[in-house]
Order: structure tokens, then sequence, then C-alpha cells
């Protein structure tokens, strides 16, 4: 494949700010450069009581947001971002009247908001350039050499190229980047997902995130990843879209909760380093996402909810810390070659232009060595956003979809040649790509041929059909071949068993949260205490849509975007092709034994005649869900977002009327996340619940394998079951209207999500964080705890990187970049290349304020993952376990710390600590009547908080609290420690 650029641009735009620009107007509001930092205080708000008002986090009044004047000054700001989208001529009149449209739409939904913001005041961070280069660190030393070697001699447009994805649809991925063949370098295949490998054939429909998380399984977290590493790679896949940690689940009803991991940092920091080095185990570059705070779907990009701009995310640097770059930080630390930005904005900056956010915290604070990939058309600028720090742009095309109009390819070789963009910030992006190419070993041709020997990706994104085009996106593709060679991934000789993996990774996420009379595990042949003497036959009702497969097939919607059938995986981008679905029904009527067990289907919600057929069971099994994915799809009135938190399709009413008429009644439920379950959970003939959570290709194997008791459940609760959704607390609500051209979402629970949130307001939930019931019971005792010594409240000083690889900053002729002659070139196609260079003019251009002071590197910085002394093991916990039960069980212990009390910051001013926050876990197997040792570690992060005045992590002075114990709520054992003192043996009480 020649190398690559867009279509000759009808317009240079010489006037988009944007794009090739030729000056930054220091200061000026025009300037989107401006918009860069998250946190900049440079703005002062005027004292004038007769404007509006905005919430805004203040510092000064420990960490609360409190009402300031609105600053009209900002309606320039919003007129600019207006005239990014009106620059091309041809789309003028079209997105006008859209605007106007969207705007009459808004004040007919009830009124005139109007656009606010929400900047954190903390005063320390400004704007950060330059963008750090890569090649600091010890472990990433002989891949940056490699990667300078073969960048160096790349020319300017190859470097662009390997920069810049060709455009949706003109490959086989949903994403892919040009090659540079005359140096062996290839095109790269990005591909989603975090649960598998979407559009692709005979590949694993894993449990989803929420399911892992729910296991507490850390081997499980690792051996999942490395099953779909080794499928990625055996499909010809370079970079694996996942795993997800964004959102987090501050939200209940967010419409991807279900791609990650639970509603705290820890759970999601352990699930996500485990799952990334499963990943790169298999030499495949594993992508943490969605960088950061993407936690709803309403308005989480440009136009796609007829607006013009994304929802702005507004964090105070605290909590963004502590709660949203916490599982970033262990990403890094886990070595992830590559880190996708997301669509929203933060604090009313796009995250894939923020220079905070991709320079000063991912890059230095953090140390990150890969590169920095957009989400598909979260890039909103083209020389912006490369000073910010993204290093890729996907899938190439720019502010529309499938357009062919990048901001990079050409225009980025334009802004190279007009020094708008540094040559070496090019240099930097480029080498960032080629090593983290190198340090996952994907240039050792035995394992990762050449295209020209059957590498590359063996399937196809856009057709099932063998043969296919090569570049479907183009209206003047005239070539074809082999696009699928069909080729199994599942179960391999190298890979072993996935579908065994999936099925107890599913059961192991099942969460036993309701067992009266132990109604389970259920008996094959039915005998049970329920039963009375004598009965011949034992009648058993599976009742619920939930239980059976979609009568139209088990992929019939699109990205699984319908709740047809049982809830296997949510929808979206995170979904997958199912290569078979086992489901509920068909799995429990195989280990019935027919002799001893009547069973009745009944296949419907109609909770009336359901009802009927219940009287005349002696147990029933109903099985309800609730579904949400991603906002390009909605189902049903739900737009991605659930739009509350029960149970779908009238399940419910399913289960009440059921309960009503079987005195011996099970709940399973299929969910993307919390489900309000209060309508029927204190009936007294529901006895026993199970949480299955989105089980995958496996679904009825693993349910099957928890009632029937061959699995002793052992899921625990990756989020908080609340009675009523006003429990989460004010903020815990999807916006679903907006409040502005530019929508704006508050984060003023700070740090206080999930269970943080009850614990702080004494709120009573109906089963907490990290809850759930086994088959057997288990007794925690001898309580030991161990602090090392410290050096003191921070950590040591950020210790020296290694100096970057040399690049050649010489900037090249422009002819050098012009379309080389007789080469065809691709409707949509993106290429490198300019058609000119008359429009190329070299500038002293005024680059965004402060990008020729070097910065000073943050103290919380020095290593992947940060300074490597926050690392360092503060406290072993030792404890016994004993197994009370008569079989062998798997056991979540949980380790929680509550800080000292009164805790002041270096000038005396008070700093909020949560009543206790998870700090480490440990799921251990324990045969009966056998006591195990348990032995948990903290570190000094985990122990310090996030200091906003000295921008460092500092462990509070005074007596720490540790609980221990199997949820947030059950924590038998606990143990006062002094982690700053020399040495410290404490004694369990």
């Amino acid at each position: 494949m020649p190398l690559k650029a867009p279509d000759a641009y009808e317009l240079d735009r010489p006037d988009d700010p944007l794009i090739n620009r030729t000056s930054f107007d220091e200061g000026s509001e025009d300037s989107d450069v401006d918009e860069l930092d998250p946190l900049r205080n440079d703005r002062p708000y005027t004292d004038d009581a007769s404007r509006p008002t905005r919430s805004v986090y203040d510092s000064e009044k420990n960490g609360s947001f409190t009402k300031q004047p609105l600053r009209w000054l900002e309606e320039q700001r919003q007129q600019s971002t207006l005239r990014r989208w009106l620059i091309p001529s041809r789309f003028c009149c079209c997105l006008v009247l859209l605007f106007v449209t969207t705007l009459v739409l808004l004040l007919s939904a009830g009124g005139i908001w109007v656009y606010k913001v929400a900047v954190p005041e903390n005063g320390e961070s400004e704007p950060w350039y330059p963008t750090p280069r890569g090649g600091t660190v010890e472990g990433w030393k002989d891949s940056y050499k490699k990667a300078a070697d073969l960048v160096g001699q790349m020319t300017l447009v190859e470097k662009v190229n390997i920069t810049t994805g060709i455009g949706w649809q003109m490959g086989m991925c949903v994403g892919n980047t040009g090659p540079v063949e005359r140096l062996g370098f290839p095109s790269l295949c990005l591909q989603d997902g975090p649960l598998g490998l979407r559009f692709a054939d005979n590949a694993t429909a894993w449990p989803a995130g929420i399911t892992v998380g729910a296991t507490w399984n850390k081997e499980l977290m690792y051996e999942r990843g490395k099953g779909h590493g080794l499928e990625a790679k055996m499909k010809g896949v370079n970079v694996l879209l996942g795993p997800s940690m964004g959102p987090i689940g501050r939200l209940p009803a967010g419409g991807r909760n279900w791609e990650g991991f639970g509603s705290d940092p820890v759970l999601q920091g352990i699930a996500v380093a485990q799952t990334i080095k499963g990943i790169q185990y298999t030499g495949i570059i594993a992508t943490a996402k969605h960088y950061i705070a993407n936690e709803q779907e309403h308005f989480r990009q440009a136009w796609e909810w007829g607006i013009p701009n994304a929802i702005s995310s507004n964090i105070d640097d605290r909590t963004l810390h502590e709660i949203y770059a916490w599982p970033f930080a262990d990403s890094v630390r886990a070595g992830v070659g590559s880190v996708m930005c997301s669509y929203n904005q933060l604090n009313n900056s796009y995250a894939c232009q923020n220079s905070k956010l991709m320079n000063g915290i991912l890059k230095d604070e953090l140390g990150f060595q890969g590169f920095v990939q957009s989400d598909w058309l979260a890039q909103r600028s083209g020389v912006a956003s490369a000073l910010a720090g993204l290093d890729m742009t996907m899938p190439g095309d720019g502010l529309g979809w499938a357009n062919g109009d990048s901001l990079w390819g050409a225009e980025l070789t334009k802004a190279v040649l007009n020094t708008s963009v540094p040559i070496e910030r090019l240099n930097d992006m480029a080498t960032r790509v080629v090593a983290a190419w190198y340090h996952l070993h994907q240039d050792d041709k035995t394992e990762w041929p050449s295209v020209a020997d059957g590498g590359g990706p063996n399937f196809s994104s856009w057709t099932d059909n063998k043969i296919g085009d090569l570049h479907p996106g183009s209206s003047d593709n005239g070539e074809s071949g082999v696009v699928n060679k069909f080729v199994p991934v599942r179960n391999t000789t190298k890979g072993g068993d996935h579908d065994a993996l999936a099925r107890r990774i599913a059961a192991e996420g099942v969460v036993l949260v309701k067992n009266t009379d132990n109604i389970l595990p259920l008996s094959r042949v039915g005998k049970h205490s329920i039963y009375k003497p004598g009965d011949d036959k034992i009648t058993v009702g599976i009742f619920g849509e939930d239980a059976f497969p979609n009568p139209d097939g088990i992929n019939a919607c699109k990205d699984r975007d319908c709740n047809e059938g049982t809830l296997a995986m949510g929808w979206g981008s995170g979904a997958v092709e199912l290569p078979y679905l086992v489901s509920p029904a068909e799995a429990l009527r195989a280990h019935f034994n027919k002799s001893h067990i009547e069973v009745t289907d009944f296949p419907s919600n109609d909770y009336d005649e359901a009802a009927k057929v219940a009287s005349k069971q002696r147990t029933c099994i109903v099985f309800i869900n609730s579904d949400a994915g991603e906002g390009f799809a909605k189902w049903d009135g739900i737009k991605g977002d659930r739009n509350d938190l029960y149970a779908q399709k009238n399940g419910d009413k399913l289960v009440k009327k059921v309960a009503a008429s079987c005195e011996n009644t099970i709940v399973v439920v299929h969910t993307v996340g919390p489900i309000i379950l209060e309508d029927w959970i204190d009936m007294p003939a529901v006895k026993g619940v199970l949480i299955a959570h989105l089980p995958g290709q496996e679904s009825g194997n693993a349910i099957a394998d928890v009632i029937f008791g061959d699995v002793n459940p052992s899921g625990r609760l990756p989020y908080t079951i609340a009675k009523a959704a006003e429990d989460y607390g004010p903020d815990s609500g999807i916006l679903y209207y907006p409040n502005g051209v530019v929508p704006q979402q508050n984060f003023t629970e700070g740090l206080y999500i999930d269970y943080r949130y009850f614990d702080k307001f004494n709120i009573t939930p109906r089963y907490e964080f990290g809850y759930g019931l086994s088959y057997v019971d288990f007794k925690l005792h001898s309580l030991i705890v161990n602090t090392r010594g410290l050096g003191g409240p921070l950590p040591r000083p950020r210790p020296q990187g290694l100096e970057p690889p040399k690049t050649d900053n010489k900037l090249p002729s422009p002819e050098s970049a012009l379309w080389p002659k007789g080469m065809r070139k691709l409707k949509k196609y993106i290429y490198p290349y300019i058609s000119s260079t008359s429009d190329i003019e070299k500038g002293d251009y005024t680059y965004p304020h402060g990008y020729d002071v070097a910065r000073e590197p943050s103290q919380a910085g020095g290593a992947e993952g940060g300074n490597p002394d926050l690392y360092q093991v503060a406290v072993v916990i030792q404890a016994g376990l004993t197994n009370l039960g008569g079989i062998p069980a798997d056991c979540v212990v949980q380790a929680y710390i509550s800080y000292p009390e009164n805790v002041t910051d270096a000038d005396g001013e008070p700093v909020d600590m949560p009543v206790k926050v998870l700090r480490a876990f440990e799921k251990v197997h324990v045969f009966e009547p056998k006591r195990v040792p348990v032995k948990l570690e903290l570190t000094r992060r985990d122990l310090s908080y996030w200091d906003v005045k000295q921008q460092n992590w500092v462990i509070p002075k005074g007596e720490f609290r540790l609980h221990l114990g199997f949820s947030s709520r059950d924590l038998p054992l606990t143990d006062i420690f002094s982690p700053l003192a020399s040495l410290n043996f404490g004694g369990g009480k």
C-alpha cells in the first residue's frame, strides 16, 4: 500500500485557528490553545451579583464547590467554538440551520440554558507545555533506541503517515495507520474492544468487565487478558482497544459502566493492571481508555446529540488524582503501550487537546512511555491537539465520520513545514508509536510476519464474506481480495480452552445476595428441605425472556443494540459477535434429572399469564435484566445511559406476580450495573437472588454451575445496590437534557461516589459494595499489622530519568512532501502528502503561553505510574482465614483504611477524608476445615492523599485504622497503626 494523504482540501482554511495555524494570539479567547489546560486559574471572576452564576471548585473552602459569577467573555469562547464548525463553506448553511434548530429545541424543552464554566481554582495548574518526550524509563530504553533509529530514517510524510489513521472503513480494522513499507513498518491494526474482538469471527465473547470485576479474582483478570490478547494476535491485530476504566461508574445509570470493572479506583486499578499484563504478555499493545471522566453517554460527543460541543466534566484536582486518574496510573505502571483520550471535555477543554491531562499528568507525572490515541473522532483540533500531547488520531477523518477531511494527514504535514507544530513534537509522536511496537516485540517476523508473508489482519470488520473490498469506505475503491480467512482462535494448542475459561469467569462473577432457607444450591433430583416428603415429581418453572435466546438469532441486533432474549453483554463498540450462546433455560434443563423434575418453560414477561403458570410450580426461577450501551445506538427509548435503575421489560412485575403464586422463587438478574430490587426483595417467597451481570457466551452454563453447587458462589458486588436511586447522591443522576451549548457536569460530590457517599451520610444500602454470600461461612482472625519505616510524609525526591534519544530536528524542504507523480488517490483515503508548496509560510509563531519555558517536572513523577517511592510497601497485613463449611470455597478478603481524624495540610487547613476506602483485596481458596494464612500489602500511595497545594502525595500524620473483612460494611477485624513511626507491631482486635 502506498503512502497516504487526504484528498486535496477544497479550502486550505487559513483562518481556522486549529488547523495549519499561523499564530496563537497568546491569551486570546479565540485561541483554542487557551482551552488546553483543565485546571488553569488565570481568569478571575468579577464580583457582579447581577450576573448568572455557576458552581466552581474552591480549594480555599475545603475542596467544595461554591457559586461564582459568570464571565460574559465566555460567549466569545463559545463563538470561537462554533467557528471551527462553520469554516468549510459547503457546510455553512446546514450547520447554521442545525444549530438554530437545536437552540429552538432547547428552548422548547424547558428554558434558556446559560453556557457555564467550572474550572477548579487551585492556582497550580496553568497549561502544561511542551510535551515530555518519551524514552526516559529504563524498561523502555532499548525500545526507544530502536525506535529513534527507525524514525530517524523516515521522511516527514512517513512520520505523519504512522500517526494518522487512513480513514473509517479504509482498512480491515476499525482503526488503521499508514505503513512505511520501505523500512518494514506495517500498517497497525487497532481493534475493539475490552470484551472481545469486535467484528471478528470465531472469537470468544468474554464476560464483560463488570463481571470480571465481580470475581475479585486477580488470576482470572490476568488470564482473561492473556486469552483475549492471544486471540487478537492470531487475528492479526496490533493494538487492542481495552481495557476500559472510564467510566469508573460515578453515575449508576451510565451506559458504559459495564465495560469497566467497578465503582472504586483500587478495584479498577488492580483489574486493569492485571488485564494489561495479560494482554501484553502475548505481544499485543493494550489500550487504557477512556482518559478521562467519560462518565455518561448523553452529550459525550459533539453533534452526536444535536449540540455543537461535548459535555464538560468539571473536576477538582484532588478528585481527579484520587478517583479518576488512579487506575490510569496503575495502567501505566503495568507498562501499557497506549492510552485513548476520551470524547468529553474536562473542565471545558476537550480531553484530546488538554495539555494538563496529556502532557502534565499522563506523560510527566505518570511517566507514560507509549502513545496517546484519540477516541474515534474525539480529536477536535489539529495543531492544538498535537501540542497538547496527542500522538495518533483515529480513525483519521476530521470532524465528521468518513469524510476524508483529516485534521492531521496533509494538514499536519503543512503545520510542521510552516513550524506551527515543531518537528521535534512530530518526531516524538512517531517515536512513541514505533517504540510501543518494538516494546511488544512486534518487529519479530517469526511471530509477526509481513503482509507479503501472510501477516496482518486476517479478518474484515466490514463483511462476513471471504472476498471483499480492500478499502470499502472509498467510493472509487476498485481493489478486492481475500479479506476473511476465518482463522479459529478460541480453542488452540497454544492458548488452551477459552470457552472453559470464559465459563469459569462468568460463574465467579455471579454474586449471591439472598439465600433464605438455603434454597441454593438446588438438587438435580429435587432432594431439598423445601420439598415435602412423598412428592413424586418436583415441578420447576423457568420464567422470563431473559432465560431464553433471542428468537431472531443471538446476533440479530447490530452491536447487540437491543434487549431481546437473555442478556449476555451491553451494546456498542464494546460488544462482539457471539460465536454461540448457551441460554440459561437450555443449561438448567440439561442439569435437571427428568425422572424427578418436571420443567416448564415460560419464555415471556407476560406477568399475568406467568402467575397462572407459577401457581402450579413447586420452584420458580425468574430471569430479569437491565441493559445499556454506547450512545451512538438506542433501544426502546434508552439512549445509551439507562433511564432508571429498575429492571426492564416489566421484570419487577414479573417477579412480584410469580412470587405471589410460587412459594419458592429464585431470581436471576443479568445487569449492566446497580439495579433497584425494592419492589420484591423482601417478599417471603423470594428466597434466592443472584446477580449474574453480563456473562458472555457461557451464560447458561455459568449460572447452572452456581445454582446446582458445582461452583461455590464467590462473586462480590463491584458497586453498591441502593434502596432508592436518590441514595447515591444528588449528583449521581444522568444529565439527560443539556444545560448549555456546552453541557456542564460538575462533579461536586468530589471523592464521594458509591460506598464512600453511603458511608459519609450514613445511608443504609440494600447490599453494600463488596458484598456477596457463599454456600459456606468464613471466619477471619489473628490480625497482625506490621508497618515499614517510611522516611516522611512525602515520597523521596523524583529520581533522575534517562535522557530521551536524540532526533534530527532539521526541517525538510516542502517539495519533499509533494504528491508522488502518477500516484492514484482514493476518495476519502487519508494521505500525508501536500498538493502545493504555495501555502507553506514559515514564521516566528507565538506558541501557547509557557511553551518555550521548560516546566518543572512533577515530584510525584519519575517512573511509570509515578514516583517509584509511592509503590514502596508501607504496611503488611496478616491474618488467618477459616472455612466453617463442609466444602471447599473461595473467599474475598478486603482491606479498607480510615485516615487519621482531623487531618490538616501544611498550612493548618483541614483536609476532608472519606470514612474509609478500599486499599487491597485477595481472593483465597480454602479447603474445609483448613485454616489458611492471608497476606495483604499497602503501599505509600495507598496511605496518601493528593495535596493540591504541594502537588504531591502526602501521608497525613496520626493514627490510621485498618478494617479487614468481607465487604465495605462487614469488617470484623480492626487495628490502629501509624505508618510514619519507624516500626509498629499491632495486635488484632
